[in-house]
């Protein structure tokens, strides 16, 4: 058996991974508390629920689906974005519906990347960027995000040569891993880079809807003339708690839609329509009321973190977006090695940042993904086992 070369370039999946390892120590009968993976823990909204089930005794939707998605939920998608972002979008070529948006990321570098192009990808970043920008034959070409930064690239920082190479820049703001968060003059200093250096902009908008603290996550698609140059993916995964629903979209620039749509007709034949319908009733109830219960408790369980955390020595800022904790390792300690003293001492999952990029390294991440007990649990769990920063 002879398997392809390409497949030599790209490392093991590292959440598959941790799944694994998690598994093998309960197994063993080890208490675990899982802080790895970013599912969240609470319920998909019960209208969602309730529509699926009348949705899957709809004999039509047990035949193929729309390859682009029903024009139904591609509506539906146009509207949230029109309310939630004061953002027109033509339903028939602006909106693609996804099998999550992880397929639709993954899809977009197959329509734009060819063997050798430079892909601009953020580090550390969502591992499928990199992944499949070496599956194509392309070149990663790694930005780097600096605390001093504010975990944003610095687009004045890439070489001349790079630029004209470039075909796609990714973005993602609220960001995983980081947390940090991007407001509308970046994205505007971001479609200027793109327009000047004529490459296409992949946001990656996953948690546009878990912020904190008084900030409102922005669409790149709210700039003027952002449409020239931008595709947005907005998943139902995390702001509606669906993340093994598996559906999404991809939004914005007609030409990259349509390129997207070509690859996916040959590759899938798109989401189940029952699904649609039940992820498009996720905007019939308010839906900002839901995002607001949801993070209440978010924003509940990052404060007994970053605070039992920062009574061990560390001194975080809270972070206005995402579900996450990005968390300084102590001083001369890798990632990795902190993530298995947090795993062996003390039964608790976290990942190793140099996961996410080599400029993940001196990090891991938290996902806040159990209750405010659990997470005082795990923080006086790395107590007893002597965790400390200073």
């Amino acid at each position: 058996m002879r398997k392809a070369k390409r497949i030599a370039a790209i490392p093991p999946y590292v959440f598959a991974q941790m799944d694994k390892r998690k598994k093998e120590l309960i197994a063993k009968g080890v208490d675990v508390i899982a802080l790895g993976i970013g599912d969240p823990d609470l319920p998909t909204p019960e209208w969602v629920v309730e529509d699926m089930g009348r949705a899957i005794q709809k004999p039509p939707y047990y035949r193929y689906p729309d390859y682009e998605g029903a024009a139904f939920y591609r509506k539906a998608m146009a509207d949230w974005y029109r309310h939630r972002f004061d953002v027109e979008l033509d339903p028939a070529n602006e909106v693609v519906a996804l099998v999550g948006s992880k397929e639709g990321l993954a899809h977009l570098i197959w329509a734009f990347v060819d063997p050798g192009d430079t892909v601009l990808i953020p580090d550390p970043a969502y591992p499928v960027y990199r992944t499949h920008t070496l599956l194509t034959g392309g070149d990663p070409y790694m930005m780097p995000l600096l605390p001093e930064n504010g975990f944003l690239p610095d687009f004045d920082a890439i070489p001349e040569d790079t630029r004209r190479r470039a075909k796609i820049l990714f973005l993602n703001y609220p960001n995983n891993p980081t947390a940090a968060v991007a407001d509308l003059d970046f994205f505007r200093r971001a479609v200027d880079f793109a327009k000047r250096c004529d490459l296409l902009i992949c946001h990656d908008n996953a948690y546009a809807e878990m912020t904190y603290d008084g900030f409102r996550a922005p669409s790149i698609l709210e700039v003027d003339g952002a449409k020239d140059v931008a595709i947005e993916t907005y998943s139902f995964s995390k702001p509606f708690n669906m993340t093994g629903w598996r559906i999404a979209a991809a939004v914005g620039n007609a030409e990259a839609v349509a390129a997207l749509g070509i690859i996916k007709t040959n590759t899938d034949s798109g989401q189940y329509t029952a699904i649609q319908e039940a992820a498009a009733s996720a905007f019939d109830h308010d839906p900002e009321a839901f995002f607001a219960k949801m993070n209440r408790v978010y924003k509940g369980r990052r404060d007994v973190f970053v605070d039992g955390m920062n009574a061990l020595g560390w001194e975080m800022e809270k972070p206005r977006g995402t579900f996450y904790v990005w968390v300084p390792v102590p001083q001369g300690q890798t990632s990795g090695g902190f993530a298995q003293v947090c795993l062996e001492k003390a039964g608790v999952v976290v990942t190793p940042g140099a996961a996410y990029g080599p400029n993940g390294e001196g990090f891991v991440r938290v996902a806040l993904t159990v209750d405010e007990k659990r997470l005082r649990e795990a923080v006086d769990r790395l107590a007893k086992a002597g965790v400390r920063y200073r």
